[in-house]
């Protein structure tokens, strides 16, 4: 090999690594866009970052995290957000019992949070324990009688208990508050199999 290649393939090394470094550098500032901090999105002051960056998640850090969070709602019986946000957690993968408990230590100390209350009835209904789910979404429609989830909720409750008229009863209430709801449809065609004994 000449000299001159030799310093034409060093010229080349050299150019890689410049463009490299190059793009490696805008990929970086690309990826560290300005974080949304927790607290203008109402969130937990020690809930992680949202939005921006397109950084990789850190699965031990995210672990570590939500040990911290369950164990400060164990140790906390009396915090009512630790409750919850262990309860989200939990309903999260589909660990509904575990949540139903923590939501039931949350609503014991404020009974009457709305939102408690509802996903209550709606951990409950993933649950399978739909009369249950039937008693906490009736106890939300109390506080808030036109809400249309927590309807449907009602509504998928009487009709998984084979609960015919309770079922019609949700139905023409859910209609009467949002004609339009999409699932109208299938409540009814499911009401009817359920009258016809099907």
């Amino acid at each position: 090999m000449s000299r001159e290649n030799i310093l034409f393939a060093i010229i080349g090394i050299l150019l890689g690594f410049i463009v490299g470094f190059m793009f490696a550098s805008s990929m970086a500032q690309k990826s560290t866009a300005p974080q949304i901090s927790a607290s203008s999105q109402g969130l937990p002051a020690d809930h992680p970052p949202v939005g921006g960056g397109q950084s990789t998640p850190d699965p031990q850090g995210m672990r570590e995290q939500v040990t911290k969070w369950i164990e400060q709602a164990r140790n906390e019986p009396k915090n009512f957000d630790a409750q919850v946000k262990a309860a989200e957690l939990y309903y999260q993968i589909q660990r509904y019992d575990q949540a139903i408990e923590f939501l039931l230590k949350a609503n014991q100390l404020k009974p009457t949070d709305y939102r408690t209350v509802t996903f209550l009835g709606v951990a409950n209904l993933d649950a399978g324990h739909f009369e249950t789910a039937e008693k906490w979404y009736r106890a939300a429609m109390k506080m808030k009688s036109d809400d249309v989830m927590v309807l449907a909720g009602l509504t998928e409750a009487t009709l998984q208990q084979g609960n015919a008229k309770a079922a019609e009863d949700a139905i023409a209430q859910l209609e009467k508050v949002d004609p339009n709801v999409e699932d109208l449809p299938k409540f009814r065609t499911r009401l009817a199999n359920l009258k016809a004994g099907k």
